[in-house]
């Protein structure tokens, strides 16, 4: 009887692995690297909140009496003419650098045309 088990225990064993490298690893490295890039914000940085709203941070306020970035700062950003504070946690995408611009005339374009 123990013989017949060890089949369906390598099989199922099997499928558990197949399941955590396709599904579950995947999700908590890219949480991971989303969390990275949310601590990682710095002013000048452009950043696109999880509501969508677009904007410069240009002040971040830490919550810890460390000084150690957090979820739970709080980051003014500069969106047309409007100042918004929200929290590091709800930043969606962080466009840094280069990209910014490219980013910036594509959705000018995009924006203009529709």
């Amino acid at each position: 009887m123990n013989s017949a088990a060890a089949p369906q225990l390598l099989m199922y064993a099997a499928i558990f692995a197949i399941f955590y490298f396709v599904l579950l690893r995947p999700q908590q490295q890219q949480k991971k690297r989303l969390e990275e890039l949310m601590l990682g914000v710095k002013k000048g940085d452009e950043v696109v909140t999880a509501g969508g709203i677009v904007g410069d941070v240009i002040f971040i306020k830490t919550a810890g009496t460390d000084g150690t970035p957090s979820l739970d700062d709080r980051i003014t950003i500069k969106s047309g003419e409007s100042r918004l504070v929200v929290e590091r946690g709800r930043i969606a995408r962080v466009v840094t650098g280069g990209a910014s611009t490219a980013a910036t005339g594509k959705s000018a374009t995009s924006g203009s045309g529709g």
